[in-house]
């Protein structure tokens, strides 16, 4: 049933106001809101946020590699080392490798650009950090609400974004009310900010909306597979961090890997395939998982256990596929619009300072009396910022190394370590990632090793350490414009890639009374939101599930 039927047979719906609404409790989010609690504790005034968590908790849904700069935190709490912010592994080397099928060469630090080397920078579980930030929200008054995701949003009748409504639960798979039904409820605000991560649901449709991307490149995505291992004492190095390029990717397909050591014999690791490769073959979760059958990998996880599994999307475009972050009522934050510095691997110190950036902004019009607005004064402060210059410096990096990893590497080599990022030329991105897959007649299939139990492992066995899971009995929240494309296209042409580029086994092509038939395992999903980017025709559609479900990290 649609939302308006459902109101008209339950509603109506309940409401709560709000000065500043957030959807999401990620770094951005939390950041925006601390701020806003922050500014008015100082003019000594109230002003009442409150954030919506899709995830069960704080935390829940968040993965990063992740290495740190503090430097957006300390504007945000100069005394986070006083409050027991947990960044304990300050990095103290830093080895980049080109890898070949059987051998690696690490390149000499002297040569590295600045925007690979980490000192002062943190090993960190981001989705530890975020629950800190979390409980500074808290004690600032900050209203958190986990396990309500925003499924709408909300209009007044000048076309403004006046809130969202939470998404309805205790519906069934065909999407009629079960005993359990409960109406979702509308959160209206002033200003509304959006901080759902890498291709937010919502994000998606405020650009449609407002043509938000019409003057930006066409945006980049990757995806990040990621590990938590727990390591022998003996190789365990902490602060040691490690990034590679070249194998097992070809040198046409953009990507690279990390190995980050924490403190307690921790070491995480992942590998980001750009979503723009051509191959429909490829298989990003595979590619990780002989990644670590690489001799100058492989030693450090002899003897170790794996304890951890995630994956998600990252926004990669950079500065020239930013779209507009504001429009009537609200704005982008974090990496809902994109803030991401490719060339660092680094976001976090970005989405906090965004968030920080338009919460300043929001409290600034309400205590003007403005509501609705657009908030000029965010993106005119993010151009005058830090983040601004780092990222203009850094504008040229994905499109680069589009181009294939020699020629990637060599321009991005003079870019940033001859010119410091400083030069008159920006090199522009043309193409959508779900535009640049070739039909499987044009490749040949990849023979990957099937996995061994210890280093290598197969995506179910992965999922079920990712703590993932939803409610049977519930819609299927990954959905088909046109049930009939999977099989007519994606099969016939592409040879059925959604197979191979999620990495929870979603989607499988099955065979019934003759014919094939793509299944939906959506209880698997850990919400990475690649189908949703990847899918050559954009017939899949990522919507929000009932709350609480999905991946629930502990650590990563």
């Amino acid at each position: 049933m649609h939302s308006q039927e459902l109101i008209e047979q339950f509603g109506p719906r309940e409401s709560m106001d709000y000065d500043i609404v957030i959807v999401g409790g990620g770094p951005a989010g939390l950041s925006a809101a601390i701020k806003a609690k922050q500014l008015a504790q100082t003019a000594g005034q109230e002003i009442s946020v409150c954030i919506l968590e899709k995830g069960s908790e704080i935390g829940a849904h968040i993965l990063s590699g992740a290495v740190m700069d503090p430097k957006a935190l300390t504007e945000l709490f100069p005394n986070w080392k006083a409050l027991g912010a947990p960044l304990n592994t300050p990095v103290t080397q830093d080895q980049f490798l080109f890898l070949t099928k059987d051998s690696g060469y690490q390149v000499p630090n002297w040569m590295l650009p600045h925007c690979f080397k980490n000192e002062g920078n943190y090993i960190v579980s981001l989705a530890n950090v975020t629950r800190w930030l979390g409980q500074q929200a808290e004690n600032l008054g900050v209203e958190i609400f986990p396990g309500f995701p925003a499924a709408e949003i909300l209009y007044n009748d000048q076309g403004a974004v006046c809130g969202v409504v939470t998404g309805s639960m205790g519906l069934d798979k065909e999407g009629l009310p079960t005993d359990q039904f409960q109406l979702g409820m509308e959160l209206r605000a002033k200003y509304t900010l959006f901080a759902e991560g890498s291709r937010g649901h919502l994000g998606k449709q405020l650009m449609n909306r407002f043509a938000l991307d019409a003057d930006a490149d066409p945006q980049s995505y990757g995806l990040g597979i990621k590990e938590l291992w727990e390591v022998e004492p003996s190789k365990s190095k902490p602060g040691l961090v490690v990034h590679t390029a070249g194998w097992p990717l070809e040198s046409d397909t953009y990507g690279g890997s990390f190995l980050y050591h924490l403190g307690d014999n921790l070491v995480a690791v992942g590998l980001v395939v750009g979503l723009a490769y051509k191959n429909p073959y490829l298989s990003p979760f595979e590619e990780f998982q002989r990644y670590k059958l690489h001799p100058k990998i492989r030693d450090t996880f002899e003897g170790g256990k794996r304890i951890a599994y995630g994956a998600r999307a990252l926004t990669a475009g950079g500065l020239n596929s930013l779209p507009k972050t504001v429009f009537p009522g609200g704005a982008l934050i974090g990496c809902d619009a994109g803030f991401l510095n490719a060339s660092r691997i680094k976001g976090s110190h970005a989405a906090i300072k965004t968030g920080m950036l338009a919460a300043e902004a929001a409290v600034a019009a309400i205590n003007a009396n403005r509501s609705a607005d657009v908030l000029e004064a965010y993106p005119l402060a993010f151009n005058n910022s830090w983040l601004h210059t780092e990222l203009s410096q850094a504008r040229n990096f994905k499109s680069w190394m589009s181009k294939g990893l020699y020629v990637g590497t060599l321009m991005v080599g003079i870019e940033q370590k001859l010119f410091g990022g400083k030069v008159p030329w920006t090199i522009h991105n043309r193409h959508a990632d779900h535009e640049c897959l070739e039909p499987a007649a044009q490749h040949q299939p990849i023979d990957y090793p099937k996995p061994d139990g210890k280093i290598t492992f197969d995506r179910l066995s992965s999922v079920f350490i990712s703590n993932t899971n939803h409610a049977e009995n519930q819609p299927v929240h990954l959905t088909l414009k046109d049930a009939s494309v999977p099989v007519s296209l994606n099969l016939k042409t592409y040879a059925g890639p959604e197979q191979r580029y999620c990495p929870a086994g979603v989607y499988e092509y099955v065979e019934k009374d003759g014919q094939s038939h793509l299944q939906i395992n959506a209880q698997n999903c850990v919400h990475c939101k690649t189908c949703d980017i990847k899918d050559p025709s954009q017939n899949i559609v990522w919507i929000t599930p009932e709350g609480g479900g999905g991946p629930n990290y502990a650590s990563m």
